[in-house]
């Protein structure tokens, strides 16, 4: 697989990416907040139950411990996306976003490219939910808020070069589209049946739909699409 770096694609409309930056502090300030009793297992077990989505919970088959109840069941459709269960989990996801983030923000601007980031991770948690609503295992991880973004970038920049690291340690600069779909395309052959349990590829491939569909309506009046002149 390919780990993006960096792409030659400037800023027209916004001077900065305010909203990919400020998600990125966030993300990170609410890791560091739940685990500040330490990356034991009952610490992450507690701040995925208490803020992941649970399926169960979500369709009131099942009932939190009181103890453990944080938000509403509902708004864990936006709150599982600002939890990871690692370093690693949480520094995959940030630098997708930080790499395709700003330019999909130009797009829409600000306060819209807010609302999109936070429909897709909703339409990839929901998705996730109705294929095994009786599960009791939360999901937790930006992975399908990042997938819109992703979504929304191959619509938007499939022409764009990006650096990007081959098989993690070969550079390249490869088109977005190659990149891109190599990695939509791996999310949708793990979720027909040969990734790993554990991952939620479903809720991957629901956000890059979902963000592919949203960024057309949701895109600044005259923006095109494909790369194509306006």
């Amino acid at each position: 697989m390919f780990i993006p770096l960096h792409d030659h694609n400037g800023l027209e409309y916004v001077r900065r990416q305010y909203v990919t930056w400020g998600l990125i502090a966030l993300n990170v300030l609410v890791f560091l907040f739940v685990q500040k009793g330490g990356l034991s297992e009952p610490a992450m077990q507690a701040s995925s139950l208490s803020y992941g989505l649970i399926p169960a919970v979500l369709f009131d088959l099942r009932d939190l411990a009181p103890n453990l109840v944080v938000f509403p069941e509902k708004a864990s459709l936006v709150s599982y996306a600002f939890v990871h269960g690692s370093w690693m989990h949480l520094g995959g996801n940030m630098l997708f976003l930080w790499v395709f983030g700003d330019n999909v923000e130009d797009a829409m601007g600000h306060f819209r490219f807010l609302v999109f980031y936070l429909l897709c991770a909703a339409a990839a948690g929901f998705a996730h939910a109705l294929l095994d609503p009786a599960s009791t295992i939360p999901l937790i991880g930006a992975s399908g808020a990042v997938a819109g973004v992703i979504g929304a970038y191959l619509v938007l920049h499939p022409h764009v070069r990006v650096w990007v690291l081959a098989l993690g340690r070969v550079p390249l600069r490869l088109p977005a589209s190659w990149v891109l779909l190599a990695w939509i395309g791996f999310q949708l052959v793990m979720a027909l049946g040969y990734g790993e349990e554990g991952v939620a590829w479903w809720a991957h491939v629901a956000g890059a739909a979902a963000g592919a569909a949203l960024v057309v309506v949701m895109r600044r009046r005259g923006v095109p699409l494909f790369d194509r002149a306006g």
